[in-house]
């Protein structure tokens, strides 16, 4: 059930809205993923694996967005931008929250957190220990800082350039994640879902979990 919101937030924030503005966006994107799944539960799922916000301020686009913001500002760290990770904790916190009592209120739903922000957070803190080199910069982008331009997106001609080796970077375009970096967030929710689910071998066929164990082994994050 997600993940919802990237999209609404990023816009505002790249329209000049300031973040009090933005965090008044927060409780209805929340409501309008709370609702879908009250309405889907009314149609009979029971299973649901509800993703929370990355630590948008590790991201290539929005440091760029604000580069030059004080140095008080920036993680020593990881050289993220605290106020948007505050942001995403905000909008995690809001959302798990609303997803207690829809908990409470249908005891027979599976409803698990995909903890998104904790899992890739502990990366940016140890990037070696998981074979990353780069952590702020994108794979694919014009030069700069972070490797990222906000008019000139990877793709588009005649930027087609990226790195050598993507699995070293956790960024790839400055917006979305290396396929290293979502295989270890695959990973940990599927060991989540796994530990959270004590029915799933009554949601999935032995041999669909088994191979879903190969593709996803237990994480060591």
């Amino acid at each position: 059930m997600g993940e919802i919101g990237g999209n609404n937030y990023g816009h505002a924030f790249k329209q000049g809205k300031s973040i009090e503005d933005v965090r008044n966006f927060v409780p209805p994107v929340v409501d309008s993923i709370t609702s879908s799944i009250n309405e889907l539960i009314e149609l009979g799922a029971v299973t649901f694996l509800v993703p929370g916000k990355f630590p948008i301020g590790c991201s290539p686009t929005y440091l760029t967005l604000f580069q030059g913001s004080d140095k008080d500002q920036y993680d020593p760290l990881t050289g993220c931008l605290t106020w948007l990770n505050q942001f995403s904790q905000y909008h995690n916190q809001l959302l798990r929250k609303e997803l207690e009592k829809i908990r409470n209120l249908h005891p027979d739903t599976n409803i698990v957190y995909a903890d998104y922000y904790s899992t890739t957070l502990r990366i940016y803190h140890s990037p070696n220990k998981f074979g990353f080199k780069e952590t702020l910069k994108a794979c694919c982008g014009t030069g700069g800082l972070y490797n990222y331009n906000l008019s000139r997106a990877c793709g588009y001609p005649p930027l087609r350039q990226c790195c050598n080796d993507p699995s070293s970077y956790m960024s790839w375009d400055g917006i979305h994640y290396t396929e290293a970096v979502n295989r270890l967030i695959a990973n940990v929710v599927f060991e989540e879902l796994m530990n959270s689910i004590h029915s799933l071998n009554n949601l999935c066929p032995t041999s669909t979990i088994n191979k879903l164990r190969m593709i996803y082994p237990k994480s060591e994050m």
